[in-house]
This record gives C-alpha cells, sequence and structure tokens, in this order.
C-alpha cells in the first residue's frame, strides 16, 4: 500500500488529474457556449430550427451534419483557448528560461568520441585523445 500510496501523491500524477478534472468542466463550459451562442445563430441562417436536425440524404441513407458543426465549433473554440492560454505562454516562459543559460558551461563534448567531459580536461577520459585549443581556466 505504501507503494501505491507514493505513486498517487507524485507530482506528475496529481497534475494530471487536475488537468483532466479542470479540462472536463472546460469542456463543459465551451460546450454550453456554443449551445447558447453559436447554434442559434447557425440555425437562424440555415432557417432550421435546431442545428442536430440538419441532414442530407444520398438515397434512403440520411447523414446528419448539424452535431458534427456543434462539436467541430467546440473543438476549434477549445483548440484556440489552449494555444493562445497554455502554449504560446508556456513557449515564452522555456524561451525566457533558455536565455539565461550559463555562458561558461561546465561540460562540452569530446570532438572524438563525443562523450561529455569537462571543460577544463585537456585530454578525454573516454577516448584518451588529447583535446586541442583548450583554454584551461585555474
Amino acid at each position: 500500500m505504501e507503494g501505491f500510496k507514493k505513486f498517487i501523491l507524485r507530482g506528475n500524477v496529481v497534475d494530471l488529474a487536475v488537468g483532466v478534472v479542470i479540462g472536463a468542466a472546460f469542456n463543459t463550459v465551451v460546450s454550453s457556449f456554443v449551445k447558447s451562442f453559436f447554434t442559434p445563430i447557425i440555425t437562424f441562417i440555415s432557417g432550421n430550427g435546431k442545428l442536430s436536425s440538419l441532414y442530407f440524404s444520398i438515397g434512403a441513407v440520411k447523414i446528419n451534419y448539424g452535431d458534427f458543426i456543434s462539436a467541430l465549433i467546440s473543438f476549434v473554440i477549445v483548440a484556440v483557448v489552449i494555444y493562445f492560454f497554455v502554449v504560446l505562454p508556456m513557449n515564452k516562459l522555456q524561451q525566457i528560461a533558455n536565455s539565461g543559460k550559463s555562458i561558461d558551461p561546465t561540460t562540452k563534448k569530446c570532438p572524438y568520441c563525443f562523450s561529455e567531459i569537462n571543460v577544463k580536461a585537456t585530454r578525454c577520459p573516454e577516448c584518451t585523445s588529447t583535446l586541442k585549443n583548450v583554454k584551461v581556466k585555474f
């Protein structure tokens, strides 16, 4: 039971659970918004009383496309909100965080074996190659 408790209380699981709950609530709000505002506008334009009753027929097959239009509008609204209020701010934060990287790195790549070595090293500990043009700071 202790392992399960550690798993549940890890930050990623709790963050994911909160995200799912908020996402579900947000989806309900967007669906209500589409149903209350966009559906009447589309039904007014189409001249039909209900968006879900919009259809076309191919032979004996009736294809309802009104519900699809409603779901598509909901999806676009959610996608736009996620992009502008989650993705763009996160990208900006990452850009700010990456711009503050250390000017003096503590490691570098060996040009021969590509292993990571200390910047002060004059010889690679993996392949024992002598590193040229090394500036040693003490």
